[in-house]
């Protein structure tokens, strides 16, 4: 069935202490918004509102009109709730907090840190060309500590991508928005449309096997986003690949020489059998530490320490 459009909460509607201010983003599981609690202080929540199955057209209530969808719904609900007080448990600056959660409205809301930067996605259309082997080796080695966090929690990500992963203003890589792919790990689930990004989900992601599914699937996620960085533009879609794999060599779209280690360590990431990827964010994360390759001009990306401010004024 064709998708519905959702009205998002009103600016100024006041949901559970915290003043809404805009949404920032939407898609097909939820929609985060900008908003402060009493004091002031800013915060991303999200608002679990799957919109094959759910319709706010006024006011501030979900409506579900049609009772096999209930069913459906409440589950992803519970699932949703579920991860929120999981991710509640993970501490870590490699990690978006998550604050608070909460029922209201008929669905539910996870209260996130609003974390201050740009998107990775927008810095590889911005600012490519700074994208030097060493940018790229630390930035995945720090994502990696985080990645290794929610692996520890028996959580999987599977939804790593460009557009969820955050550079913040202290050049600090965050993972942003677990709860897209979360959700479909049941068979009644599957009625929920899962909605992965072509290029980034591992082949085991189209086959709906729980079994099949591990931390191996983040990394083929993480080895799109690595070879997205290089090509600026991802990979050809895994389910694809399967049937025929025609992904272009890494090496002919970048712009910039980059060591035959990383194409290598990346490729293996993107192996289409999981079991000759690296296997945990750990394995990912020294075979990243063990050439560091000297960079051949300085850069605002030298150090991920360094503030990255400069690149938000462009």
């Amino acid at each position: 069935m064709p998708q519905q459009v959702n009205q998002p909460l009103p600016a100024g509607y006041v949901l559970n202490g915290y003043r809404i201010e805009k949404p920032l983003s939407s898609g097909g599981f939820s929609i985060v918004y900008l908003a402060r609690d009493e004091s002031g202080t800013p915060f991303a929540i999200k608002e679990y509102l799957p919109s094959s199955l759910a319709l706010r057209s006024e006011g501030v209530e979900v409506d579900i009109s049609d009772e096999n969808n209930l069913s459906i719904f409440r589950h992803g609900l519970k699932c949703f709730f579920e991860e929120g007080r999981a991710l509640a448990m993970i501490s870590h600056p490699n990690v978006v907090r998550v604050e608070n959660f909460f029922r209201a409205n008929e669905t539910c809301y996870m209260v996130m840190q609003y974390v201050r930067g740009r998107t990775l996605q927008f810095h590889i259309q911005r600012n490519r060309h700074e994208f030097t082997e060493g940018f790229i080796r630390r930035l995945f080695i720090h994502l990696m500590n985080g990645l290794r966090e929610v692996h520890t929690n028996k959580l999987l990500h599977l939804d790593i991508k460009p557009a969820n992963i955050f550079l913040a203003m202290d050049g600090r890589p965050v993972l942003l928005d677990f709860g897209a792919a979360r959700i479909t790990l049941s068979e009644e689930a599957l009625k929920l449309k899962p909605m992965y990004t072509a290029g980034f989900a591992a082949p085991e992601h189209y086959r709906f096997n729980p079994q099949e599914l591990g931390p191996w699937a983040d990394i083929y996620s993480v080895g799109a986003t690595i070879y997205t960085c290089i090509a600026g533009t991802p990979p050809q879609a895994a389910d694809a690949r399967e049937k025929k794999d025609q992904m272009i060599p890494l090496k002919s779209l970048a712009r910039q020489p980059y060591s035959e280690d990383l194409y290598a360590i990346t490729n293996e990431c993107l192996a289409l059998d999981y079991m000759q990827r690296p296997q945990t964010a750990f394995d990912l994360q020294k075979r990243l530490m063990e050439e560091p390759v000297e960079e051949k001009k300085s850069s605002f990306f030298d150090t991920l320490s360094k503030p990255v401010s400069k690149l938000f004024s462009r």
